[in-house]
């Protein structure tokens, strides 16, 4: 199972996840201009990321909007930089957040888990019903894929209805992660956890532990670290002895390099040098 995987990946490095959340924006102007085609100046700076943080970082996540958003030539370094995490042997999450139902479903599951976008985990929302994550479990049974489901987000209005409850008390986030715990048993790795994961945003840490403990066979992505609002302490109460999860900071690493002088020579250093802090500040050194 892939889960297996990303456990001992968390336990051989720890528990970052380094998020190539990438625009022009964000790259240095010096390298920048070195190339003229997005696509080139996009994976380029990715790949530098990667190789100064993926012997110290338990994955990568790629949020494929600020690929989509160049259009072809951003989607060639999407494919281009999923293809270079596997080439150094990491794990790769694309953040794609689909949710649908049926034979679109299907289409989803065959667009991300084969091909030329090929992932090993993407996260999906279940808003449509659980008939809309049923698709991609072939995959996780059959060909070593993993989904990391929306439960409870660290954006503030995760209030309008994920908090909404029942009469008897639970809350709307509370049903859907009980709901991918018994689907989770499908897909259980040997680690103990399910190939069914759970987003659980780190911004908001109040139930955090209930939430651990309520659904404990589910490995967790963090998002929110960082430039979201969320910190350390927040993010390791939804770890279990220091696995279970992965925390994912995205601008705070790529942008690392802005608080140097000498940042834009040097960018690859001060995203390292981030990764290292949020290790340490994780619990591993």
């Amino acid at each position: 199972m892939i889960i297996d995987k990303l456990y001992e990946a968390v336990n051989k490095r720890g528990n970052v996840c380094v998020g190539l959340d990438t625009e022009l924006g964000y790259i240095p102007e010096g390298f920048r201009k070195q190339y003229t085609d997005i696509e080139e100046a996009l994976f380029q700076f990715n790949k530098n990321i990667i190789d100064a943080t993926y012997d110290q970082a338990a994955c990568f996540k790629v949020q494929i909007a600020y690929y989509e958003a160049y259009g072809i030539k951003g989607l060639l370094a999407y494919k281009k930089t999923l293809e270079y995490i596997k080439e150094v042997k990491s794990i790769a999450i694309s953040d794609i957040k689909r949710g649908d139902i049926s034979k679109t479903a299907e289409m989803y599951a065959k667009g991300h888990f084969e091909g030329d976008f090929e992932t090993d985990f993407i996260t999906l929302n279940p808003y449509m019903g659980m008939d809309s994550i049923e698709p991609f479990v072939p995959y996780m049974k059959n060909k070593e894929k993993g989904i990391f489901v929306l439960i409870r987000t660290s954006n503030p209005g995760s209030k309008d209805f994920e908090y909404i409850e029942d009469k008897s008390g639970k809350r709307v986030y509370d049903i859907v992660g009980e709901k991918l715990e018994v689907l989770g048993k499908e897909v259980m790795g040997y680690c103990g956890y399910s190939s069914i994961g759970g987003v659980v945003g780190c911004t908001t840490a109040e139930d955090g532990i209930k939430i651990r403990s309520d659904f404990s066979n589910t490995f967790f992505l963090i998002p929110g670290f960082g430039a979201q609002g969320g910190g350390a302490e927040e993010a390791k109460v939804y770890l279990k002895n220091g696995n279970g999860g992965v925390v994912n900071s995205s601008r705070g690493i790529l942008l690392a390099y802005k608080k140097h002088e000498d940042g834009e020579d040097n960018f690859q250093k001060y995203a390292r040098e981030e990764v290292l802090k949020m290790k340490k500040e994780l619990g591993r050194e």
